[in-house]
């Protein structure tokens, strides 16, 4: 049945490639930090005594261990904002093969840091995983949108934020401390960052490049024949080779796509602002908010320290069941419906959160809802915000635009990831537990927004989508 549908032990073999060499570095990286920068506190202060005879003072403490946490970010929205120039520069296999470098300086960075001393080599480190994290988080999902068949593409696209989640839960049980996160074993804790690069290396070199980046961007017609006919274990490739065809006739009257023209172009600017949206949904939506609320949330429940961590990795197991689910559902119901289900129960557990905080101190058993609101916040992220923005931006564009689109949403997400960062606790310290009402008016706009500007893609060739925003842009004049 499921090799009917398209998918066989070859096309599996190039996507675990990319999940588990790409994805699963992201994830990871975005939740390895939870454990080690407690146990990384008493390691600065012993670290800078050893060099000046001096402790560090709060204040210092907290400002290396913001820039350890905020660095990540910057590199980040550098390395999605390359993603355009080594996707066309390397190819979309080529780029994520050579990207690996950056994971490997930042493992023998983290590796050795407590060796050496330096808390330089951390923040180094994150910087360089920054890079290697925003370039996947560009060249991964592009990858396995060009390379799946059309009517596997969402839940191939899917595959990209599943591997992130599951990477995430990964990261928060080695952390504990009856395995690598004790005060000895921590720099061990984040080095194992190079093992997704080694794996990546092993498996990837056995798969093509995408075929629709051979055939359109290149102009090799037989290797890209050659490729798909590996990716789908059969010859009998002759429609998608003439649907690609038709693609690479129809982009060869179109310019080369710079950042104005993607800009000033309506029927560009269309999707673009879509994707940005989308992006911004997915980081605006309140999910650091929740994640950040959480422990407390679990503590004024009366939970132990231990226990609100097993409460906590049983949230990142909810959130990897659910993202499975929507893997499954993006075909079916499609992305659009997914989008707006996920953001409306986000807004709903938003507002009975907001409730929940400001009463806890006065009905006891309130404070056992909220772990079911946090629970059903992640579970409504999962459903659609989690994973759709990743992939959609590379169904709006062909692939002439599609790589500079990509760069712009990617950089986005990042600087976006990054501004939360930075903003969040000020704003969560002025607001208390009312923080959560700034997200419900975010949501609320996100959700206008889908249900009025973004078109359903499941089901549809690149030709229909380009031309359903050529209707807008100059049909209707319905334009973003």
């Amino acid at each position: 049945m499921i090799i009917s549908l398209g998918l066989n032990s070859r096309l599996l073999c190039a996507i675990l490639a990319v999940a588990l060499g790409s994805a699963f570095q992201h994830g990871y990286n975005l939740g390895v930090m939870n454990a080690p920068l407690e146990l990384m506190g008493d390691w600065l202060n012993t670290t800078n005594y050893n060099r000046t005879e001096e402790y560090l003072s709060q204040g210092s403490k907290t400002m290396i261990i913001s820039w350890i946490v905020s660095i990540y970010c910057i590199g980040g929205m550098i390395g999605g904002a390359c993603t355009g120039f080594f996707s066309e520069r390397f190819g979309r296999k080529g780029g994520l093969l050579i990207n690996n470098v950056f994971a490997f300086i930042a493992a023998i960075l983290f590796g050795f840091c407590k060796m050496a001393g330096s808390w330089e080599m951390i923040v180094a480190g994150r910087f360089f995983i920054g890079i290697n994290n925003g370039l996947n988080a560009g060249l991964a999902p592009m990858y396995l949108s060009e390379i799946a068949p059309t009517n596997l593409r969402g839940a191939i696209g899917t595959v990209y934020q599943l591997a992130v989640t599951i990477s995430i839960l990964f990261s928060q049980i080695m952390g504990l401390e009856s395995i690598l996160g004790t005060s000895n074993l921590w720099p061990v804790l984040l080095a194992l960052t190079a093992g997704p690069a080694v794996f990546q290396l092993l498996v990837l070199p056995i798969c093509p490049e995408s075929p629709k980046f051979l055939l359109i961007n290149k102009g090799k017609q037989i290797e890209a024949q050659r490729a798909l006919s590996w990716l789908r274990d059969s010859t009998n490739v002759h429609d998608e080779m003439e649907e690609m065809m038709a693609e690479a006739e129809a982009q060869k009257l179109v310019p080369t796509i710079s950042v104005r023209e993607i800009v000033t172009n309506p029927t560009l600017r269309i999707p673009l602002v879509i994707s940005l949206m989308m992006m911004l949904a997915q980081q605006l939506s309140g999910i650091n908010a929740v994640i950040f609320f959480s422990t407390k949330i679990y503590e004024s429940a009366g939970l132990s320290e231990d226990a609100a961590l097993y409460a906590t990795i049983a949230m990142g197991a909810m959130n990897v069941l659910m993202t499975v689910i929507s893997l499954v559902m993006v075909e079916k119901a499609g992305r659009k419906t997914l989008m707006l289900t996920g953001l409306t129960g986000m807004l709903i557990v938003s507002l009975l959160l907001t409730v929940c905080l400001a009463l806890k101190d006065y009905v006891t058993w309130i404070s056992y809802f909220s772990i079911i609101l946090v629970i059903l916040f992640v579970v409504m992220f999962a459903t659609g915000p989690g994973s759709i923005p990743w992939f959609l931006v590379n169904e709006l564009f062909a692939s002439n635009a599609r790589p500079i689109a990509a760069s712009i949403a990617v950089a986005v997400n990042w600087t976006a990831a990054f501004l939360v960062g930075l903003l969040f606790l000020p704003i969560a310290d002025a607001l208390g537990p009312y923080v959560f009402l700034v997200f419900v008016a975010l949501l609320a706009f996100f959700i206008t927004f889908t249900w009025k500007k973004v078109p359903e893609t499941k089901g549809r060739s690149i030709d229909e989508i380009s031309a359903l925003f050529k209707q807008q842009a100059y049909g209707t004049g319905n334009s973003v």
